[in-house]
Order: structure tokens, then sequence, then C-alpha cells
């Protein structure tokens, strides 16, 4: 049974969790306002993971399932190469990390083709597709079934993330972020059906301007493993509930205004 006081890990400052990186090649996280578990998960140390910009396209469609393809409005799935994405909530205090149960997980990214869904002038208005939540169990984990998404114009591949719980005052709290994949992988799957069709991406991580803010872009990294005909990934994110600067208008913003620029097709 998963114990909700589980300790999971302690925390890192930026220079212990360099010094880790620089001697064992563990894939560490470093950032500014989240708090993320070391991978692989034998390593369980806890350092910081950036926040970034919730661009132009999120909607609240109160959407909890775990299987996002299907486009609710007329029944039909997502084209697409399957990806199961678990996200672990951990809750850092005291020098403690420990799984962060009822947290609320939001993600939503673009289909195969460069669209998000009820987004209006992409002809979707109404339509739901690749979007959805789940609230973290006991565990901290909340799952999710989806395809691997395609790319627009001015922006690097990208699946958009949020979490929403209490702060340790007790009001609202959330963090909003962004996840990538390295180069290698989106051109072993962009060259293939149904992605093919779109032609190679015009913008790479290190052309993307909000990818690469701040140098904080392959702190979100996935690195999703052949499963099946399709892939499974796992990212974890701790949060600090007394920081109250995440969240902030500060936090918000990016390259072409808050979101940064809107998708093209």
């Amino acid at each position: 049974m998963d114990n909700d006081d589980e300790l999971v890990g302690r925390v890192l400052g930026r220079r212990q969790a360099l010094a880790i990186l620089g001697m064992s090649g563990v894939a560490l996280a470093v950032g500014s306002t989240g708090v993320a578990a070391a991978e692989p998960a034998d390593c369980v140390d806890c350092v910081v993971r950036p926040e970034m910009t919730e661009g132009p396209y999120y909607v609240d469609d109160r959407l909890n399932r775990s299987d996002i393809r299907q486009d609710t409005s007329n029944g039909v799935m997502s084209e697409g190469t399957t990806l199961t994405l678990a996200l672990r909530v951990l809750q850092v205090a005291d020098g403690r990390c420990t799984p962060l149960k009822d947290a609320v997980v939001d993600i939503w990214h673009c289909d195969a083709a460069g669209l998000y869904s009820d987004v209006p002038r992409e002809g979707t208005d109404g339509r739901n597709f690749l979007r959805g939540y789940q609230v973290s169990d006991r565990a901290g984990w909340a799952r999710f079934t989806t395809v691997l998404p395609g790319w627009y114009r001015g922006r690097t591949v990208h699946i958009h993330l949020k979490i929403q719980t209490s702060g340790a005052d007790g009001n609202p709290y959330e963090f909003t972020s962004q996840l990538y994949f390295t180069e290698e992988f989106k051109a072993g799957y962009l060259a293939v059906a149904p992605y093919a069709a779109k032609g190679a991406p015009d913008t790479t991580n290190a052309q993307d301007g909000i990818y690469s803010a701040d140098g904080v872009g392959d702190q979100m990294l996935l690195r999703p493993a052949r499963r099946g005909r399709g892939y499974a990934a796992t990212f974890t994110v701790g949060l600090d509930l007394s920081d109250t600067e995440v969240g902030g208008d500060d936090a918000m913003t990016g390259p072409g205004g808050p979101g940064g620029p809107p998708p093209v097709a």
C-alpha cells in the first residue's frame, strides 16, 4: 500500500545537484521554482525544476480522464504514436520530499497536424481532443494515455503541464510548465505517418524562445522508452507549497507575450 508520508528524497541545492551531475552522469533537473526528483528512479534526491509560460490555449474543460486521445464531441480518436505519460507530484517541506495526493494535473498539446482543440481560429471550436486532467493518487502519480505531439511554426515540439493544489497558506497554488523531447527522438517519430505529412519542423529546441529562455528547457526533457508500438515516459515534479511566487505573473510570461506566439499551421 502506498504511504502518503513516504520519504521520497532529500532536497538538493543547485551546487550539490550540479556536483552530482558532473560526477555521476545522472540526469538531474535544476531550475528556479518547482522541485523534482532526479532520474533514474533509484536516485531519490530532489532538485528544482523551472516554471514556464502557460501558452495561449489552456482551456478548463473539466475533462477528468486518463486517456485524452478522444474528441468527445464526435468520438474521433487522435491519430499518432501512443505515449503513456506518468507524472509524479511531490511536496517539499523541511528538507523532505514526499508524495502529494489530490493535486489536479492537467496536460494539453497539439495533434499530429499541429492543431489544438477548442481554438476557433483553427476550426476546432467545441472540440476537446488531447486535453484532460487527473488527480494525483496517494503515491503522487497521475497517468495519461495520449499521442506524441506534432509541431507548428515557431515552436519546438512540446506538451503543456499545469498542477493545481493548495499552498501552505491555504490559497490556490498553481505550477505551470512545458515538457519537451530531444532532437534525436523527435526526428525519429516525426518522419513517420501521420506526422511526416507535415514535413520537418521549422524550430529546434535551441531555436525556441521559450525552451531556450534562461537556459532551462533541457531540464524539462522527457525521455520516452519504447513500449509495444508506442512509447512510455515518466516525469516527477515536486512543489514547495510555501513558495507563493510560483504561478505569479512574472512566471507566466515569455517570448511573444503571455503564452508565447500562437500556433500557425
